[in-house]
């Protein structure tokens, strides 16, 4: 990565699930003197939705969302898109008085291709972790459920259950798993693209950031230590890890404790959800074997698609519902037309069930 002599800054983007140990990452990286990692931006995802507000908005949110549409249309949205990151950034730099700025936010997984129309030539690091690990992190730390509570079984239809009655935020951590996994396994193979598995940055942390820091164009030497030094930076903001602010080494018991943290319910929900394809293609072969030895079915790719093919269904219904809900207020529909519009996510999400169950019957049977 070349310096800020064009006037532009230096960015790379931290790519990662939520619980697959960004923050770590982040803050070992930017023990270099040329770089800075805010905690967790969100500034692309909020460049992308830009015009989309809240229904409640007094000036009017579809009449926002129309005339911003109507005006960027006659121009080049990624450009002006572009120019407020440039500056956003830039800025940022100077605070610091840093050379790279290091955008660590897990849920980019939603807008790569975004970021690629806006920043295509900026390099990005992948990290990549046990996605049961991912799980049982998101069970201790956020209370995630990975079963219907009373049920024995993981069932497809028992998920699907629990999904229609938690609040959209759990269900977007599971998401992540189902929807943004798969996503950031095919990034992979994009070009200036660097993949670090967590297991080995936790395992061997001093030959990992010295690689990074190498592709990224640093002096991997001006990195004495990967010791986890003070966070400060964190106890004033509301993201990233809080776990990091107690400690002054790395925690390689992350690795494993998953296996004690796990029910065999809860693994084969974990299996179904990514499917052991994603096990393996990532080289959790010994985590998956070790998850069958201790009971996990391989229930075939059908489930995992099916629930791919569900939390596709909640995602497009949850922003169709969103903005229905948002055009109907603002036109002053009476309250039955929200009525209407749940009417017809229910009516999807029941044609779905029956899809489950018809599924969950074959499975059974054979």
């Amino acid at each position: 990565m070349s310096g800020r002599s064009s006037g532009l800054p230096a960015v790379c983007f931290l790519l990662g699930l939520p619980r697959s140990g960004t923050t770590l990452l982040a803050h070992l990286l930017q023990h270099h003197p040329d770089i800075v990692a805010p905690p967790e931006p969100w500034l692309m995802l909020a460049l992308e939705a830009f015009g989309r507000v809240d229904h409640r908005h007094p000036a009017g949110s579809s009449l926002i969302e129309a005339a911003t549409s109507e005006f960027l249309g006659r121009i080049d949205r990624t450009i002006v898109s572009r120019a407020f990151a440039d500056a956003a950034y830039n800025q940022y730099l100077a605070e610091a008085g840093k050379r790279i700025i290091l955008d660590k936010t897990p849920r980019y997984w939603t807008a790569l291709e975004f970021l690629e129309s806006v920043y295509p030539e900026a390099p990005h690091i992948l990290l990549m972790r046990n996605p049961y690990a991912i799980a049982a992190s998101l069970k201790s730390t956020w209370g995630i459920p990975l079963r219907a509570e009373g049920s024995h079984s993981a069932s497809v239809s028992s998920l699907v259950d629990l999904m229609l009655r938690l609040p959209d935020g759990i269900i977007s951590s599971l998401a992540d798993l189902v929807l943004g996994l798969p996503r950031l396994v095919a990034h992979r193979t994009r070009p200036q693209t660097q993949s670090v598995q967590y297991e080995l940055l936790v395992a061997h942390p001093d030959e990992e950031i010295r690689r990074l820091l190498t592709a990224l164009g640093c002096d991997p030497a001006a990195v004495t230590s990967t010791e986890v030094r003070q966070a400060d930076y964190l106890r004033t903001s509301r993201f990233g890890d809080r776990k990091i602010l107690e400690r002054s080494a790395i925690d390689q018991s992350s690795v494993d404790a998953w296996q004690s943290q796990l029910s065999v319910e809860e693994m084969q929900t974990v299996t179904d959800l990514v499917g052991a394809e994603v096990f393996l293609e990532l080289g959790y072969e010994q985590e998956l074997l070790h998850a069958q030895q201790a009971g996990v079915l391989d229930t075939r790719g059908e489930v995992t698609e099916l629930y791919r093919r569900t939390f596709r269904t909640w995602w497009d219904l949850r922003m169709t519902k969103s903005r229905a809900l948002s055009a109907s207020s603002q036109a002053g529909e009476p309250a039955h037309t929200s009525w209407k519009v749940s009417e017809n996510c229910d009516v999807a999400i029941e044609m779905l069930r029956g899809e489950i169950a018809r599924l969950e019957q074959i499975l059974n049977n054979s």
